[in-house]
């Protein structure tokens, strides 16, 4: 029998708002599994999660590069989050997204291509020796379409082009490229606030599909619903999740009375011509990383002999 730990219970109890004795008895019965844990309550009605809250915990910024019809993304780090509003920090940023236009998005191959003279890895070293706090770049994506443009933004900014969320949206159309790049920063906005998963259901990840439909299914036979019935509440409660993670089906954070999908074919006519969403690029600073968090009343007395 797995050990079920108080961090794991409040970890999950944190993820889905369930209560705390139903949260140990989730992980107990599921062997300590957190994902199976939240399946487990969700199938019991005893919560409503249907993605997980990554922590944000690094510092640093986010920066965007575009020309013509390809933009690129990039993540820099710092220690705290002073250095991002240190001009030479985003000097540095704004040199590493523009040598990432040419360079490409492998981490190893910007920071060996040059930018004035030097190489993007030594002008993160002299940086850090500048200012006296490491630095590292984290990642890179690039985004580019045949014909159309890139709309791009970015939420939280400290200046043009950097922030804490950056957003990249390729717009594929032969129709007036002011309207298309307006049009695309807008639907960048949207994905910067909703966070969608996927451009619309055949780009999710069938594991999440078909998980996201047996959870459907055990609360329906769970109510006693007859097979018939069962299939009916799966389909309709699949097209509410599609609305929650893909892009075109959602609500548009714009203008809520649409749906991303209505107000891209209202914009057509603005346009002149057919518009095609071909994908979109999400970078949220931090995400995936997590401090180590630390009791500091806990260290207090280490340091004094107490603990």
């Amino acid at each position: 029998m797995a050990t079920i730990s108080a961090s794991d219970v409040k970890k999950l109890r944190d993820q889905t708002g369930a209560g705390m004795m139903d949260c140990k008895a989730a992980l107990a019965e599921t062997g300590g599994e957190m994902d199976a844990a939240v399946d487990w309550l969700r199938k019991k009605g005893l919560s409503k999660a249907a993605k997980k809250a990554g922590r944000v915990a690094a510092e640093g910024l986010i920066g965007i590069a575009v020309a013509g019809t390809k933009g690129v993304v990039v993540e820099v780090n710092s220690e705290t989050d002073f250095v991002a509003r240190n001009d030479l920090f985003q000097g540095l940023v704004k040199m590493i997204a523009q040598v990432a236009l040419d360079a490409g998005t492998d981490v190893e191959k910007i920071k060996a291509a040059k930018a004035g003279g030097i190489t993007i890895a030594e002008a993160i070293n002299d940086t850090i020796a500048k200012i006296g706090e490491n630095m590292t770049l984290r990642r890179a994506t690039a985004l580019s379409v045949s014909k159309g443009a890139v709309g791009s933004y970015v939420h939280n900014s400290v200046t043009d082009g950097l922030g804490k969320i950056g957003v990249l949206v390729g717009l594929e159309s032969t129709g007036k490229n002011d309207e298309l790049v307006a049009l695309g920063r807008m639907i960048a906005m949207h994905v910067a606030a909703s966070n969608p998963q996927a451009v619309d259901s055949s780009g999710l990840d069938p594991s999440l599909v078909a998980r996201e439909r047996d959870v459907l299914a055990d609360k329906a036979k769970a109510s006693g619903k007859p097979a018939n019935v069962v299939e009916k509440i799966v389909e309709s409660g699949l097209k509410t999740f599609y609305k929650e993670v893909c892009l075109v089906d959602q609500v548009y954070a714009i203008d809520p009375s649409k749906s991303v999908s209505q107000a891209l074919k209202e914009a057509e006519g603005r346009v002149g011509a057919p518009i095609k969403i071909t994908g979109f690029v999400r970078y949220a600073l931090g995400e995936g990383i997590e401090k180590q968090e630390s009791d500091f009343a806990a260290e207090v007395a280490a340091a004094a002999g107490q603990g």
